[in-house]
């Protein structure tokens, strides 16, 4: 029998529907009658069935990407009356693993191929652990770039570590790439029928239907039309504008970075394939002798059998300080990475500035023994001749983008880190975007180092930008930051999130975006008259939201 709302809706369909109309219904439920009786009947209100597995999700991230997979997972969960949770690894203790019974771990790589910073206490902690695990299912997501050597590797460790420990995979290794949506989605649906194969006591595998979703990353070949230094004379900085052109059509939105595969200076891996006694350095090539990790580092003191001390260095400083001892080539080889591209945020709008990707590059300079070394990719694109071929791809960032065009955005952006609100604000121009805009940007002196100042100041001209507020650290003798502005103008600040504005940081994520979040907690905290606690909440929520978003490295 049908429900009352159920035949009055049959009824109504009847009576506005003509003979042939009907005729054709009357065939169409025939039709679908036999399909039902084909699959063995129609399950009641097509529900999946209730399962009573409560799994604990545990994240381990640094730009969010874990966390709010994390979250989707859990609502999704909710929504099928899956009792799940959801927790930081930093939170949560090791000693507790042993007694839970389901498990699912989301976790993110950083660097080359490490852990996230809060999660390697965790990892550490468990790999030195004794307790049974025999009676925890678990599966492990692992989040990553597959353009880096060691993709996902973090997923990978922790996942090797839990089998050897004892616990029982309920699922294998998933790798998931930039463009995560689709596997995390094949994922959920994985897990909610191994679930129900847990519930029925079901024995069999499920297994993942792509265990990698290809990011659809396309290679392009350009060339540097356009090179300029944004700083002027008797700066400490040098920032190079730079604009890249293609023959292909290059797709991207504001928000994205663009990815660069560096190549080594040919004298540098021949001085160090020379010290070896090997004449072919063409081996070398690829791989990373640039700022080497401490990791890498600590390897490379256990090979040439010397103590170094720096937490990150050169291979070829490394040889021209110690002369260690004289291996073989292929040893040195073996402990080096391949070169990892290295990613910079675009500064430039597909829309306002077509058939062009524009970037914003510090040249990086740090001291080793007082003597001044420079980071492997920026020297790379400051050298760079112009007119000739770069390689070059898109890295799509989901995380960070533009709302709808009524939103209020408010953009946090310290030296370099001006580089995707330039296209924000481009974007928003060339398309006529209502929302109001208001631009943080800090650097060390306003003469010498206010990127992009013409344009800035046409855009408050004609009303783009709505508000600008600078800190330029070395102008006064203390030092003023972003943060100190942010907490000038706490009152305005907290107004515009009060009215739904949304929040993006960009730049170096310790300390800038570190002190910047804890300036925007105070100034919640202040204008709101509660804790401090309460505030991160509300932070926490709005990040939840996608209204607080954060490009940083």
């Amino acid at each position: 029998m049908l429900s009352e709302t159920k035949l009055s809706l049959l009824q109504q369909l009847a009576q506005n529907a003509s003979k042939e109309e009907i005729i054709w219904t009357k065939g169409y439920l025939s039709g679908f009658l036999d399909r039902v009786e084909l699959l063995g009947g129609i399950t009641e209100n097509n529900t999946i069935p209730s399962v009573t597995v409560k799994p604990l999700i545990v994240y381990g991230t640094e730009t969010g990407n874990s966390k709010k997979v994390a979250s989707n997972l859990l609502a999704a969960f909710k929504k099928n009356k899956i009792q799940a949770k959801a927790i930081d690894v930093f939170q949560y203790d090791v000693a507790k693993l042993e007694k839970e019974s389901l498990v699912l771990f989301v976790m993110s790589t950083q660097g080359e191929g490490e852990f996230p910073q809060n999660a390697i206490p965790f990892y550490e902690k468990l790999k030195a652990s004794n307790a049974n695990f025999s009676k925890v299912s678990f599966a492990v997501l692992g989040l990553g770039d597959s353009s880096y050597p060691l993709f996902s590797n973090a997923g990978i460790l922790l996942d090797e570590v839990l089998e050897e420990k004892g616990a029982k995979r309920l699922l294998p290794l998933v790798k998931a790439d930039v463009d995560f949506a689709e596997t995390v989605s094949i994922w959920e649906s994985d897990l909610q029928k191994a679930f129900q194969n847990i519930d029925s006591n079901v024995t069999n595998e499920v297994k993942p239907t792509s265990s990698i979703v290809s990011s659809g990353k396309k290679n392009y070949l350009g060339k540097i039309s356009h090179k300029v230094v944004l700083n002027d004379k008797g700066s400490d900085k040098e920032t190079y504008h730079i604009e890249i052109e293609s023959d292909d059509e290059i797709s991207y939105e504001p928000g994205d970075a663009l990815g660069v595969f560096p190549k080594n200076k040919e004298a540098e891996i021949q001085a160090i394939a020379t010290y070896f006694e090997e004449e072919d350095y063409s081996i070398l090539a690829d791989k990373n002798v640039r700022g080497l990790s401490k990791k890498s580092l600590e390897a490379f003191s256990k090979l040439f059998e010397i103590e170094i001390i720096e937490e990150k260095a050169n291979l070829l400083d490394i040889i021209q300080k110690h002369q260690p001892k004289k291996v073989k080539l292929e040893e040195v080889i073996a402990l080096l990475l391949p070169i990892a591209p290295r990613l910079y945020s675009i500064s430039s709008s597909s829309e306002a500035h077509e058939g062009q990707v524009h970037l914003t590059v510090n040249l990086n300079k740090f001291n080793v023994d007082d003597e001044i070394k420079t980071g492997l990719t920026s020297e790379f694109l400051a050298d760079f001749p112009l007119e000739e071929q770069l390689e070059f791809y898109i890295h799509k960032n989901q995380n960070f983008r533009l709302p709808n065009e009524e939103t209020d955005i408010i953009m946090i952006g310290p030296g370099t880190g001006i580089a995707p609100f330039r296209s924000f604000l481009a974007e928003r121009d060339v398309t006529g975007a209502e929302g109001k805009n208001w631009l943080f940007f800090g650097e060390q002196h306003f003469v010498l180092d206010f990127y992009y100042q013409t344009e800035i100041q046409e855009w408050l001209t004609t009303g783009v930008l709505t508000k600008l507020d600078t800190a330029f650290s070395r102008d006064q003798e203390r030092k003023i930051y972003v943060q100190d502005r942010i907490r000038e103008k706490a009152k305005e600040f907290n107004s515009w999130l009060e009215n739904g504005a949304s929040i993006y940081i960009c730049g170096q994520k310790n300390p800038m975006s570190q002190d910047v979040e804890q300036a925007i907690v105070e100034v919640i905290s202040k204008e709101r008259n509660i804790s401090e606690s309460d505030a991160k909440q509300v932070l926490e929520e709005l990040e939840n939201q996608g209204k607080y978003q954060k490009d940083v490295y």
